[in-house]
């Protein structure tokens, strides 16, 4: 029996993505990866983070690959988009693919390679992270968008939903529940989880580095600093424990929170800072992947305030050190990992009051922290590599293949 060959068409390399791919391919999934450029597998200027970066793991070691370009062609979408198809019609004449597999379709990248696959007759899957919240816009606009894309998803062979809100919008346009198939988002659990703890025993020394005294609780933000992340809100919310000591002779017991990331507005969130909540929020500036697991073990608490984020995979992460999380419900990751007084909350995003309301309990009651960051291990225990290969060979066998 021939085994099914796959291509999976990414834009660039994802610090996320890697880890998944090389857990296909153990798991027996023979799967080509093929990428528009690989400009972030060396160092390149992040707009979101405002700074240049290089991520401090591999991104395209362990898995076969295909890179067609250093950077993304000039010129105008439809320009850039027939150069990708170029390459992509070139690419198909000479490589074995019997199924095409997209991630998202917006990009010039990505609708190159699902229209030359539809062209070619090649079954293609589709996985992004888009939901109904995602169409911005009047209800012309979401009419408009439903009409079009209920047309193009007919082309769709299987839909791989990473989450619930997105499996809702493929529902919504109108595609037949045995064409869904779950392959939820993920990150490296055992990668987190081990990293976690190893860093656990040098928990103390880190707390004394960053300035934090014994027995403080810290809350944590990471993520870009940006206006859609929020960070304004969690600042604001820590403002109101104000834990002033009542006499000269009593410490400040009040929180403190740890902001991990840069961005254009970190001026004025420190200026911010400085007014709600000052001395108890420090800015630590952008830490790569293998720096965050010990910020995740440190925490007591994380909260990612974000007005809008389609899925939020640092929630993934945190929850592998077992601790509670609070999102907005605008958090795409909420509606699946997170669980309202089991292990975290979700506020109205953007309600300093709300979010404030929902962080108290859990600043203030170490046993439901303690439960509540057991719930979270056994949770995304639950949700991780296995659910993503298992859902992709169940979509894969009911491709009608050549």
């Amino acid at each position: 029996m021939q085994v099914v060959r796959p291509a999976y068409f990414l834009t660039h390399p994802i610090q996320y993505q890697s880890p998944l791919i090389r857990h296909l391919r153990s798991g027996g999934l023979d799967l080509h990866v093929v990428y528009g450029n690989d400009a972030t597998a060396r160092t390149y200027h992040d707009s979101g983070f405002g700074r240049e970066l290089t991520w401090d793991m591999p991104l395209l070691e362990g898995y076969p690959n295909t890179v067609l370009n250093s950077s993304d062609p000039k010129g105008s979408t439809k320009e850039q988009r027939a150069y990708f198809a170029r390459q992509i019609g070139a690419l198909m004449d000479q490589e074995r693919i019997d199924a095409a597999w997209v991630h998202g379709w917006s990009h010039p990248f990505t609708q190159a390679a699902w229209a030359e696959a539809t062209r070619r007759k090649i079954p293609l899957m589709l996985r992004g992270e888009t939901f109904l919240g995602c169409v911005r816009g009047g209800w012309l606009r979401r009419k408009l968008h439903r009409m079009v894309f209920s047309r193009k998803f007919r082309e769709i062979s299987a839909f791989l939903a990473v989450g619930t809100l997105n499996h809702r919008l493929y529902r919504a346009y109108g595609v037949p529940e045995e064409r869904i198939f779950p392959v939820p988002y993920v990150v490296d659990n055992v990668f987190f989880q081990s990293r976690a703890a190893d860093k656990r025993p040098n928990r103390e020394n880190l707390r004394a580095e960053l300035g934090i005294e014994a027995g403080r609780l810290v809350v944590l933000f990471c993520g870009k600093l940006i206006d859609v992340k929020d960070p304004a809100t969690l600042i604001r919310a820590m403002g109101q424990f104000s834990g002033r000591p009542n006499s000269a002779k009593e410490e400040d017991r009040s929180p403190v929170l740890l902001i991990a990331g840069d961005g254009r507005l970190r001026p004025e969130l420190e200026q911010l800072a400085g007014q709600m909540a000052p001395g108890r929020v420090k800015f630590l500036g952008f830490r790569n992947q293998t720096d965050l697991p010990a910020l995740y073990d440190l925490c007591d608490l994380f909260v990612l305030p974000s007005v809008f984020e389609p899925w939020g995979l640092v929630v993934n992460e945190v929850m592998n050190a077992g601790r509670p999380v609070i999102v907005s419900d605008m958090v795409g990751a909420g509606h699946d990992l997170v669980k309202p007084g089991i292990n975290g909350d979700v506020f109205q995003a953007g309600i300093v009051e709300d979010l404030q309301a929902r962080m108290r309990p859990w600043l203030e009651d170490a046993d439901l922290r303690s439960r509540g960051g057991r719930e979270s291990l056994e949770i995304i225990n639950g949700w991780g590599f296995d659910q993503s290969l298992a859902g992709l060979q169940s979509a894969i066998n009911t491709l009608n293949l050549p």
